[in-house]
């Protein structure tokens, strides 16, 4: 750990404002800004792709959290092109058409919704859209997104020049022109890679390619890896690191590292917490909890990681009118209408179990061929 005074992070708030801000820019020492909410690709069918882009980016989220893993860069580029072109009526206009009013006008309820809150906590609305759309707001557009990258454990490598390679073609996929954030996917290869991966992409950052470096799914293992790479160089220590988090496994000891050294921590995409094998008395407890405060688990969740001070990447299919209304209910715009108590905080920190990810069907960054056992972690691996 450096040994200079550094600026923590991780900020508990019981109003948290729409936007965050982290490490970035140049040697890393700028401030950029992240939404604190975003919405996550992660096993999103390429064929429900370009839907859910566009009821999320109607409903105001602007922060989508994409991966060579996923697969579907190439069909996230085409909304994306016709929204940064032209606007969200004007641009996505064929997309629109084909839903139906009750469901517009919801979306675009919560997306005004998260604009009044952003001026009660921030004095000044967030949505980056000009008054009117065309092709004259799209630098204005692009600069309101941000747009986070994960790269796999396949292009992580030895040789810096494929790594580099590898980022740059996910930009020409996406055609975004730059990336807000680039974080390595994994932690499962070796010290080698990982190191020689995080300093191509610090590189990539330095050249203006990429606004940002993160990790996910770090323990502190690679985590003190990076800080013996980096030294004093205070920017040059991730961004963010995005892990798997609930209140039924806190990470508390990843968590204090990173907000000791000035890392913002991200919460991924939860699943199957509610299954056979989840923790049925602390589920039923946040259920409770749910159905208390009036908004489903999803929403009690996604606000409970905004008031730890995390930013938060909730996902949802598309194909069903209830996964359309999920996005819109987990976005900010949606969960700024409650708040928790702090007698609320400690019955939803008293649940931490350490509910490990082996436990979870979820498999973002590793595969089953990585997965020993229920107790297995990937913040364990090193």
């Amino acid at each position: 750990m450096r040994s200079d005074k550094i600026r923590q992070t991780i900020i508990p708030s019981i109003d948290p404002s729409p936007l965050m801000p982290i490490r970035g820019g140049k040697n890393g020492k700028s401030t950029i800004q992240i939404p604190r909410v975003g919405y996550s690709l992660y096993k999103t069918a390429p064929e429900q792709v370009s839907r859910c882009i566009t009821i999320s980016l109607r409903a105001g989220i602007r922060h989508f959290d994409v991966a060579s893993l996923y697969g579907s860069n190439t069909e996230i580029a085409v909304p994306l092109k016709m929204y940064l072109d032209n606007g969200i009526k004007q641009g996505l206009t064929k997309y629109y058409k084909e839903e139906k009013d009750e469901l517009l006008d919801l979306l675009d309820a919560t997306s005004q919704a998260g604009e009044k809150h952003a001026l009660e906590t921030i004095g000044f609305r967030i949505s980056v859209s000009p008054s009117i759309d065309g092709s004259a707001g799209r630098r204005q557009r692009r600069e309101g997104l941000f747009i986070s990258h994960k790269i796999s454990n396949a292009e992580q490598s030895n040789d810096a020049v494929s790594v580099r390679r590898s980022v740059k073609k996910a930009i020409a996929e996406l055609g975004v022109g730059y990336l807000d954030m680039v974080s390595i996917h994994s932690s499962l290869t070796d010290k080698e890679r990982r190191l020689t991966t995080y300093q191509a992409l610090l590189d990539l950052r330095d050249a203006g390619f990429v606004k940002s470096v993160g990790v996910c799914n770090y323990g502190i293992g690679p985590l003190e890896e990076i800080a013996s790479l980096v030294g004093d160089n205070a920017g040059d220590y991730p961004a963010m690191n995005q892990l798997e988090l609930s209140p039924f496994n806190q990470h508390g000891d990843v968590v204090n590292w990173c907000n000791q050294n000035g890392v913002a921590v991200g919460c991924s995409a939860w699943s199957k917490l509610s299954g056979v094998d989840g923790p049925a008395e602390g589920w039923a407890v946040l259920s409770d909890l749910a159905k208390t405060k009036g908004v489903t688990k999803a929403q009690l969740l996604v606000r409970w990681s905004l008031q730890k001070g995390y930013v938060c990447v909730p996902r949802s299919g598309a194909k069903s009118k209830l996964e359309i209304v999920a996005i819109s209910e987990n976005s900010y715009g949606g969960v700024s209408n409650f708040a928790l108590s702090e007698e609320d905080l400690r019955l939803l920190d008293g649940l931490d179990i350490g509910y490990k990810a082996g436990r979870l069907g979820r498999r973002d960054g590793w595969t089953d061929e990585d997965v020993t056992g229920t107790d297995w972690d990937p913040t364990l691996f090193v």
